[in-house]
C-alpha cells in the first residue's frame, strides 16, 4: 500500500468528469447483512470533502458527517466551529470488509488531505479540522500507526505527519443539511472552489474503486 500512497502524493492533476457522481445514496443496500459490516471514522478537514469522497467507494454502505473527540454533549455545528468543544469534524463510514478493506480506506484518508498540517486544512483553521484517525479496535489502531510511521520514515512529505490516532468516542451525527452536502449543493462557493477539485482528483486516482 505504501508504494501506492507515494504515487498518490505525486498525482497532482485533476480530472474533469462530466458524468453524474454516483454514491452509496443511489444504491439499494437493503440486502446487506449488518452483521458483516464494519465502521471507520476519520477527520481530515471539512467533513463535506471527506464524506463526498468516501461515499463514492464500492463497498461503502453509508457515510455520515458528524463530530467526535470533544467534551461538549450533543454539540451543534455552530458550537464545533468555535473550536472550543474539542470535537473534530469527521466522516463515519459503514463498510463491507469483504469488498473494501480498512487499509484501502486508510489510503483514501491519507490522500484526501494534508496530514502534515496541524489543526487546519488550507484556509480551514482550528482543532475541529485536525487530521485524526478514530480507531474502533486494536487492528485499526495498529494499521493507522503502522502507515503513519511508514509515511514519516519515507520522507514523502517535507514535514512530519501529525495525524492524531485516538480511540473512537461518542459520535454525534451532524445536522441533516450537512449530509450529502456537496452533492446537494455543488454550486455553493466553497463546494466549487474547495470540495470539487478534491473530489475530481480523488475520482481520477481511485477510479477502479468507485461505485459503478
Amino acid at each position: 500500500m505504501i508504494s501506492s500512497i507515494f504515487a498518490f502524493i505525486l498525482a497532482v492533476s485533476c480530472s474533469q468528469p462530466n458524468e453524474q457522481f454516483k454514491t452509496v445514496r443511489d444504491i439499494d443496500m437493503t440486502t446487506n447483512n449488518n452483521d458483516t459490516l464494519a465502521v471507520a471514522t476519520f477527520g481530515a478537514g471539512c467533513f463535506w470533502c471527506v464524506e463526498a469522497c468516501f461515499s463514492q467507494m464500492n463497498g461503502v454502505v453509508e457515510v455520515l458527517s458528524g463530530y467526535m473527540g470533544g467534551t461538549t454533549l450533543n454539540p451543534t455545528y455552530k458550537e464545533v466551529c468555535t473550536g472550543t468543544t474539542g470535537h473534530a469534524e469527521v466522516a463515519q463510514i459503514k463498510y463491507n470488509p469483504s469488498i473494501i478493506s480498512y487499509e484501502e480506506l486508510l489510503e483514501v484518508f491519507w490522500f484526501v488531505h494534508d496530514p502534515t498540517q496541524l489543526n487546519r486544512q488550507g484556509n480551514d483553521i482550528g482543532t475541529q479540522y485536525r487530521s485524526v484517525v478514530f480507531y474502533h479496535n486494536d487492528e485499526q489502531k495498529q494499521l493507522a500507526e503502522h502507515y503513519k510511521k511508514k509515511l514519516n520514515e519515507s520522507g514523502a512529505y517535507a514535514s512530519a505527519v501529525v495525524t492524531e490516532i485516538s480511540p473512537a468516542a461518542e459520535f454525534y451525527v451532524a445536522e441533516e443539511y450537512h449530509q450529502g452536502y456537496f452533492f446537494d449543493n455543488p454550486d455553493q462557493p466553497y463546494c466549487s472552489a474547495v470540495v470539487r477539485p478534491k473530489v475530481e482528483k480523488f475520482r481520477k486516482v481511485f477510479a477502479e474503486k468507485l461505485v459503478k
